[in-house]
């Protein structure tokens, strides 16, 4: 019996719903999604837009500056169907934009090379742009420091012009200009080097780097999980550099085999997998001219993970540590003279802690802290002491603040901006009193997502609107400057979407149907998931839902639900999952779904597929195998198949260690409910995953194949958990179109 069948190429030529039937669409305009047109078919020619652009994201502006005097704007801006990004300058008095920089003018035309290192570092921030894909404007606004190609360039920001500065035989990571902008200081080879801008006289300042052993860059888990891409710092004075060992001799080493050469020898790297070994993090401090490593002390045993690190200017060197579980985390001051720490503050949680790598922030020259806390059951920050008592809270829990929010802090004005909203599906602006008299002022109120980047008396207003409108305006107060101009293509249609709330639990959810939709017809329901903590996808955002409208156009309901264990509905909500990925979260899709079905009678429940990637993929995998009855295809990309096999500081947060909770391991594996599976399933994963591991889709495909449960496996040879190539990305969508027409009978 052939239970397994191997798609070793792509399907091509599914643009179309069965039936045939030109396509027409309105043309964009007014600076966002185009308007709905009626078409007979989904639209042949959008998937290749869609992958073309990146999902429409290539020629955003990107990575916003602002000058120290507010003068200037700096933004990272590609074409419209190019990953090279280059450097633009957009003057706040004039209005008027210009190049700054360009990775070809740098390069003289030479190819871009990454290290390891770096391809690593960008897989962690979901970064796929080349050409200037990062650069750092110094303290004064003066200087510009561009890492390219594996060197470093110094950019005058006036004139544009640039000198190399020479970093020796191998390639320089995470690079940073000290406060006064004299020195560069970066990684290279495992070990701390520091550069003097103007002399170029180089310093090495560690000497450690060895097999397993690394010098100041952050380890797997601070990268993918924690939020923290920085392993070094500098000191406010410039005099001495904090920097990060990392020993990963413990840690077990995956390895990755390049199927398409099999001549190449497999890539390793460590990976803590659940309830294993973690990398050994210290810190020492170094003096920039070079010397001896003095090691901060704290109870590493017990608090193992170095979770934030925070040098200012005006205050003491701070840390946030945590213990493995993450249900207890301490605010550390260092003094610098002895590096003997003290415990400022403890924050505990009997469930998990989230993380939040906008604190602790120092303000009121060091007098105060600004924290966050979901201590009273959501979100809230919150103002404490020198001695880290507890001063006042600047929001109530239900305000709809979210970790990560703040986003700047106006001591002049007295004020703290922030995002919230109320409601999880909208993003809004506001700001806070610091002083804690007065209400929250919101100063954006069209439904939609805002944001803002705020600095040098003016601010950045990025909004993409409900309506399709999307723009970046530059704002001095209320006084509009001007807008950041996006080179980004408009997409040919506005999904209609409608959202909506359903059911006992109030679920978040959204509807699209097909552009062609006919009220007397019943159409088969696809599914769009992700499930899992960390992430909504109900969103008043429509250009998240532009795959998922071409997916409709073919002749389907596609649907999206958020339930428990999503965050910004408040602690218990999240916190609702601990110890089971997947019973809750399955229960709420399942009855967020048959409540749409009964308001919305165009909905055939009686073919219903579900696709997802990551969590999502994972979490479309074990909805056709435990619910049957109710799902009946699924695509699974990119999948964890098992949790043990997965990585400590994310798993462990959610459902603890394996040996404590066995049997949230067991049932929330793929391969414990693989013998039931009667449903059609798709796995797609890439071969060179480095955070879900293909191994992942071998051991789903292997435990289907033992229980003879018949299969479809798509590998991606040679991709990671990010997949931005084009061809791949078209091929990839119109196979899962055509799949899907196939295992619901729809085609």
């Amino acid at each position: 019996m052939n239970v397994a069948h191997i798609f070793f190429t792509l399907a091509l030529g599914c643009g179309s719903t069965p039936g045939g039937g030109e396509t027409t669409v309105a043309p964009a305009g007014g600076g966002g999604v185009g308007r709905s047109a009626s078409p007979a078919t989904a639209d042949p020619a959008f998937i290749e837009q869609y992958a073309a652009t990146n999902g429409f994201r290539l020629g955003r502006p990107a990575d916003l500056s602002i000058t120290p005097d507010g003068d200037a704007v700096l933004f990272l801006r590609s074409g419209p169907r190019s990953f090279v990004r280059d450097l633009y300058s957009f003057d706040t008095r004039t209005g008027e934009e210009r190049v700054l920089l360009t990775a070809d003018a740098l390069l003289r035309g030479a190819e871009e090379e990454l290290s390891a290192e770096e391809r690593a570092r960008r897989e962690r921030m979901r970064l796929s742009a080349r050409g200037i894909a990062a650069y750092e404007l110094s303290g004064d606004g003066r200087l510009i420091l561009v890492p390219l190609s594996g060197r470093l360039f110094v950019v005058e920001r006036e004139t544009g012009r640039s000198r190399e500065l020479s970093t020796g035989e191998g390639y320089p990571n995470d690079a940073h200009f000290s406060s006064d902008a004299s020195k560069v200081g970066f990684v290279r080879d495992g070990d701390l080097y520091v550069v003097d801008v103007a002399s170029g006289r180089e310093t090495r300042l560690t000497r450690s780097a060895r097999d397993h052993v690394v010098n100041g860059l952050a380890e797997f888990v601070a990268q993918e999980e924690m939020g923290r891409y920085r392993g070094w710092w500098w000191s406010p004075d410039g005099q001495h550099v904090l920097y990060q060992q990392t020993d990963t001799s413990g840690v077990e080493r995956l390895h990755i085999v390049d199927p398409m050469h099999p001549e190449a020898e497999p890539s390793a790297a460590p990976y803590p997998r659940a309830g294993r070994d973690n990398a050994v993090v210290k810190l020492g401090v170094v003096p920039a001219r070079g010397g001896e490593t003095r090691w901060i002390a704290w109870d590493r045993g017990a608090f193992p993970y170095l979770a934030t690190v925070r040098w200012p200017d005006d205050a003491p060197l701070t840390l946030l540590v945590q213990n493995r579980r993450q249900t207890e985390e301490r605010i550390l001051t260092v003094d610098t003279r002895t590096l003997a720490t003290a415990v400022l503050h403890t924050e505990r949680d009997d469930a998990w802690l989230n993380l939040d790598q906008d604190v602790p922030r120092w303000i009121a020259g060091g007098e105060q802290l600004l924290w966050t806390t979901e201590r009273e059951g959501g979100w809230q920050l919150e103002v404490r002491g020198r001695d880290g008592t507890l001063v006042r809270a600047l929001n109530e829990p239900g305000f709809g603040y979210d970790g990560g929010g703040l986003l700047h802090v106006d001591e002049g004005r007295g004020v703290v901006w922030v995002r919230a909203s109320a409601d999880p599906t909208e993003q809004h602006v506001w700001t806070l009193p610091l002083g804690g008299e007065g209400e929250p002022e919101r100063l954006t109120r069209e439904p939609g997502f805002h944001d803002a980047t705020v600095g040098g008396g003016v601010w950045i207003h990025e909004a993409t609107l409900l309506d399709g409108t999307r723009a970046w305006t530059v704002r001095r107060g209320d006084q509009l400057v001007g807008e950041l101009r996006s080179a980004a293509e408009q997409p040919p249609f506005r999904p209609s979407m409608e959202l909506v709330t359903v059911g006992e639990r109030e679920l978040r959810a959204v509807v699209i149907r097909p552009r062609s939709f006919e009220t007397e017809r019943r159409y088969p329901v696809l599914v769009s998931v992700y499930g899992g903590p960390h992430w909504r996808v109900v969103s008043a955002n429509p250009y998240r839902y532009l795959l998922e409208q071409w997916y409709a156009d073919h002749g389907y309901v596609v649907v999206s639900i958020d339930g428990r264990g999503t965050p910004g509905r408040g602690r218990e909500w999240e916190r609702a999952i601990r110890g089971d990925f997947i019973t809750l979260p399955l229960e709420d899709q399942v009855a967020g779904l048959r409540a749409l079905g009964e308001r919305f009678p165009e909905m055939d429940l009686d073919r219903v597929g579900i696709f997802g990637w990551s969590f999502g993929g994972y979490f479309s995998a074990m909805a056709v195998m435990q619910r049957p009855d109710v799902f009946h295809a699924g695509v699974a990309g990119a999948p964890v198949a098992d949790w043990r096999d997965y990585d400590t500081h994310y798993t462990e947060r959610y459902i603890g260690l394996p040996q404590e909770n066995e049997h949230g391991y067991t049932h929330g594996s793929v391969l414990t409910h693989a013998p039931r599976l009667e449903r059609p399933l798709l796995i797609i994963h890439g071969t060179a995953d480095d955070n879900v591991y293909f191994t992942h889709a071998i051991k789903m495909s292997d435990a289907l194949l033992r229980a003879a449960r018949p299969h479809d496996f798509l590998p991606l040879s040679g991709f990671t958990h990010m997949v931005a190539d084009p061809d791949v990305t078209r091929s990839r969508h119109q196979l899962i179109a055509r799949w899907f027409a196939v295992n619901l009978g729809t085609g």
